[in-house]
């Protein structure tokens, strides 16, 4: 029989588990346009109790979390400020723009995070010229950084400035859950404290959490309100959406903890790369679940080297001309690893052939 691939490209593809199906299936269900879904409020209440903030709304995808975020701190002509390598400004459609008129201010950031320099010169004085500076939104885990945990001193400054500056915080923290697990404090404790400079927080459910579909905002009780209401808007009032609530609220329940064994396995693959000529690890890190690869030109494009990884059954993404991106995942094990490790060594030691791969978070 043929091996399963093993694949790599993201945590997206993790399916529900058996467990999760049964909870799905018992699921108490409600309208939940109504408010009147048990299982939604219940995991509405759950996750802003995790994250310590007053309340939270349940939406089908990061994405719509983090544009609503965006439009509860600002309105049409104004301006928000981020990372020129965040999801937000890369991912997203520029839909703070589309649908909301609402302009970004990107920065290269030597982290993720602007300095206290830096974010004091982007801010825009109140001048008829400019427009108006209202958000700041930053990313933890970073994608684009591979998967990096931020520097809490670094984003508590940032925030402070920002506050200072009358601007509201947005955190995407579609992978939050992985920057908790890899903190060196209890993860609840890290969860709250990760959040607790943010007057928003955006976190995934469908990621390394492994629930089929969702994502909740979390912020305080006005936020939210405003929040539900462009919900709707956006056509993001769901019905009987306690069947997909179940599954986050099983994976917070039986997902959380595991998020470590993403960890070490990325770890194991980052340490076979480091060993593997013409291939490098970026900033020689590997701080959750993301591995980012650079291959030397010798070995062909980043998507001629993942149509070689391909071959050998392990797909991974190619994210740039000589990057790829490699993510473990609920559905990795340990046997997965070595399959993949494996792959990697012959790929690095075959010809180079012409190959596409599309990029993805």
């Amino acid at each position: 029989m043929t091996k399963p691939a093993v694949d790599l490209r993201s945590d997206t593809l993790t399916r529900p588990t058996a467990a999760m199906r049964q909870s799905m299936a018992a699921a108490d269900v409600g309208d939940d346009v109504f408010g009147e879904d048990p299982t939604v409020v219940r995991l509405e209440h759950t996750t802003a109790e995790l994250l310590g903030k007053p309340a939270a709304l349940f939406v089908p995808s990061g994405t719509m979390g983090n544009q609503l975020g965006v439009r509860v701190a600002c309105q049409a002509g104004d301006e928000l400020i981020c990372d020129t390598q965040c999801h937000v400004y890369n991912y997203e459609q520029s839909a703070y723009a589309q649908l909301f008129g609402v302009a970004a201010r990107a920065i290269d950031t030597p982290r993720g995070v602007p300095t206290p320099e830096q974010l004091r010169a982007a801010i825009h004085p109140d001048n008829v010229h400019f427009p108006r500076t209202r958000l700041l939104c930053l990313e933890n885990t970073h994608n684009r950084w591979g998967g990096r945990l931020a520097s809490l001193e670094e984003v508590r400054a940032a925030c402070e400035i920002a506050a200072e500056h009358g601007l509201a915080r947005h955190l995407d923290g579609a992978r939050l859950w992985n920057a908790a697990v890899a903190d060196a404090r209890p993860w609840r404790e890290a969860l709250r404290a990760w959040s607790e400079p943010f007057d928003t927080v955006s976190v995934c459910f469908s990621k390394g959490l492994g629930a089929p579909v969702g994502s909740a905002l979390v912020g305080d009780t006005e936020a939210i309100v405003r929040a539900r209401r462009v919900r709707k808007a956006l056509g993001g009032g769901w019905r009987q959406a306690g069947v997909v609530a179940a599954a986050a609220l099983h994976a917070l329940e039986h997902h959380v903890e595991r998020l470590a064994d993403d960890h070490r396995r990325a770890q194991r693959l980052a340490d076979a790369v480091r060993g593997i000529d013409g291939l490098s690890l970026v900033d020689d890190r590997c701080d959750t679940n993301l591995v980012l690869i650079d291959v030397d030109p010798g070995l062909g494009a980043a998507s001629d080297f993942a149509g070689r990884l391909a071959d050998r059954g392990v797909h991974v993404l190619a994210i740039g001309p000589q990057r790829v991106r490699a993510v473990t995942h609920l559905e990795i094990t340990d046997g997965a690893l070595d399959t993949a490790r494996e792959a990697f060594r012959g790929a690095a030691q075959s010809d180079a052939r012409p190959r596409h791969a599309a990029e993805s978070y």
